[in-house]
């Protein structure tokens, strides 16, 4: 098996290669070319990850001709600390990474294309394609890496390509500053998860997914805990803490609350980087680190850790829903939407078990993951064309959009009505499993994601609405059309929407590897529930939204204090800002700047002064005079003749 994959060293390392030499000829190659070098490299790199799929999946997994997933692990010793503990340099191909490197491969290409028309006679043409190949590097890196370390390597690296590429505009102070944000806020969280790591390898003395997924790894440590033999603290394990601690540096670069206040800033890159960012890419790397040590999460003391993931992802799914209802910028609608729909996957993972109806959860997660790449980068990639077309981000700058750009009103409604769980598009598959996962774990977290569930209905079309019909704005342009590169992604997108949905996800991608049928049951109250719920926010959207009425107007000020918190975000920034400013900076630092600069630094200016005036002290017997030399040296003779008599 390690032969049949012996070519994927080349998913990762084609975008490498096209990095490096994008970047050392950005000023020689000129615009289109650049763009062509880097959309090849990403279309050999796709056809590698769907060949990969399918030899996986369908020639490599069959046995008797019934698919059974096979764990292949091809790995390199790198460093050794003892003889069990090492860090490994390794691929690891197994039902998630493949289906990650589709998901990365098909929306990074994606974006290729489309960039081809979005980025047009942009000066930094060359650069934003090597900047793409670099990230794409990156997440596939990621998705493969056999170890934790390597893992986190990659992790780093993402956060470096988001960096780039959220401060592309580098001369506008306002995306310097988003593309700092995200970097602090997120090495801040990936501060936690290098402290997980090692912990996870003190203790489980392994850092390779394979040996700490194994029953023998995680039955050990449950024997530690049941014994005391690893200290507690608030009544959890080391353990149980360093898969929280790594559950936080998921948190940040998926920005779950309360790590979330660098996502809406990110819109500052060009709109094919938020889509890059936001489908299928950074943002889902937690939920693929939590997917990719999910047997210890739920093994270890009775998956407490879990619990925390369940917890946070509902908080985090419906808070950001409801700040996205009171948005006016497009593309922070859409960054909102991507947070709820994280903490939606998250929550599938926190409540999910390992067999039979229990493990549904899990496969839920994985599968909104999937479907979900596909239409928020059709979301993303749809409100670029339209800020193409109308130079604003505004929707108080749109209406009557329809009439002028008919694809991508028709591929943004699918986009929409896969998000708001409508049959038979994509996310009502994903979106439906979740919610019956949750019901079965914990009714309190169901009703949340069912909440949820119509609230992304209502704001999704309040979108949909205020760009396409709504008023019949007057442009001074006209607006036209994408061009065909943008459009060709993006009905590409569209169409994977449609039919993702149909995928027998479970029957590929399971808790415990194990294939099992899952199947809609359409006369189950929950999924008339479910649908009807869209369908009630959807109404309630077109009621509000579809003409221009006084109506929002009215549910704003009834709404009061409520709606001016949720248009500011709950403050969160201002929050940030006074603990940084006002505690951190003021309390804390200017205190200790003052001691550095007071007590350190004074005591050692005091040595210098010291030694600076005992010099000048000094100094005058150096006269150059041999007499004065002699009369010093016969005077030391007579002190130390008469000190030796005297003490004697």
């Amino acid at each position: 098996m390690m032969n049949a994959f012996s070519y994927i060293y080349l998913i990762p390392l084609i975008p490498l290669l096209t990095f490096l030499f994008l970047g050392f000829t950005a000023k020689k190659i000129k615009e289109p070319l650049s763009g062509y070098i880097g959309t090849a490299s990403l279309t050999a790199v796709f056809g590698l990850s769907l060949y990969t799929a399918y030899k996986y999946f369908f020639e490599i997994g069959l046995v008797n001709g019934k698919y059974q997933p096979v764990t292949v692990m091809i790995k390199q010793g790198w460093i050794h600390f003892t003889d069990k503990l090492a860090i490994d340099l390794g691929v690891l191909i197994d039902p998630i990474s493949v289906m990650m490197l589709v998901v990365v491969s098909t929306i990074s290409l994606m974006v290729h294309i489309y960039s081809l028309g979005y980025m047009h006679a942009d000066t930094g043409f060359s650069r934003f394609y090597a900047y793409l190949s670099l990230f794409s590097f990156s997440m596939l890196g990621l998705v493969l890496s056999s170890n934790l370390f390597m893992i986190y390597i990659f992790w780093e690296l993402v956060g470096v390509s988001s960096f780039l590429l959220i401060g592309f505009y580098f001369e506008k102070p306002s995306a310097v500053s988003a593309s700092k944000k995200a970097f602090i806020v997120t090495r801040f969280a990936d501060m936690f998860f290098l402290i997980g790591i090692l912990m996870i390898g003190y203790f489980a003395q392994s850092f390779d997914f394979e040996t700490l997924n194994s029953p023998a790894t995680y039955n050990t440590i449950q024997g530690w805990i049941a014994h005391h033999q690893i200290a507690s603290f608030m009544g959890l394990s080391v353990f149980t803490w360093a898969l929280i601690l790594v559950y936080i540096g998921g948190m940040g670069k998926s920005a779950m609350f309360p790590l979330h206040i660098w996502l809406p800033d990110a819109m500052e890159g060009p709109t094919p980087v938020s889509a890059l960012i936001h489908a299928a890419t950074m943002v889902v790397a937690g939920v693929f680190l939590v997917a990719r040590l999910y047997p210890l999460y739920f093994h270890v003391q009775d998956g407490y850790a879990l619990r925390v993931v369940a917890v946070v992802g509902a908080f985090s799914a419906l808070f950001a829903a409801i700040i996205a209802l009171t948005q006016e910028d497009i593309k922070r609608v859409l960054a909102f939407s991507t947070m709820s729909q994280i903490g939606y996957m998250m929550m599938a993972l926190g409540v999910s078990g390992f067999s039979g109806h229990e493990g549904l959860g899990y496969m839920a997660g994985m599968f909104h993951l999937f479907t979900h790449a596909m239409f928020k980068a059709l979301l993303f990639l749809t409100a670029g064309a339209i800020i193409h077309a109308v130079h604003s981000n505004f929707m108080k700058d749109m209406g009557g959009l329809n009439k002028y750009l008919p694809v991508s009103s028709a591929v943004f409604l699918i986009a929409a009505l896969a998000i708001s769980g409508i049959p038979p598009f994509a996310g009502f598959f994903s979106k439906d499993e979740i919610l019956t996962a949750a019901f079965e774990y914990n009714k309190f977290i169901w009703l949340i994601g069912f909440l949820v569930a119509g609230l992304t209905a209502f704001y999704m079309f309040r979108l949909y609405f205020r760009i396409f019909f709504n008023k019949q704005t007057h442009y001074e342009h006209p607006p036209h059309e994408a061009p065909y590169s943008m459009l060709t992604a993006m009905v590409f997108l569209g169409l994977m929407t449609i039919i993702s949905g149909f995928i027998p996800f479970s029957e590929l991608v399971s808790a415990d590897r194990m294939p099992f049928h899952s199947a809609i049951e359409w006369g189950d109250p929950l999924v008339i529930a479910s649908i009807l719920m869209g369908l009630t926010g959807i109404g309630v959207a077109y009621l509000m939204y579809y003409k221009e009425t006084n109506y929002p107007k009215k549910v704003a000020s009834a709404m009061g204090v409520w709606y001016q918190w949720a248009k500011h975000k709950f403050y969160m920034d201002e929050l940030y800002i006074f603990i940084t400013h006002k505690i951190v900076f003021d309390r804390i630092s200017k205190p200790i700047a003052w001691f550095d600069r007071n007590v350190i630094d004074g005591f050692m200016n005091l040595l210098g002064v010291t030694v600076e005036k005992t010099a000048e002290r000094l100094k005058v017997i150096q006269t150059g005079r041999m007499q004065d030399y002699a009369m010093y040296f016969v005077s030391g003779v007579i002190a130390i003749v008469m000190l030796i008599v005297y003490f004697r």
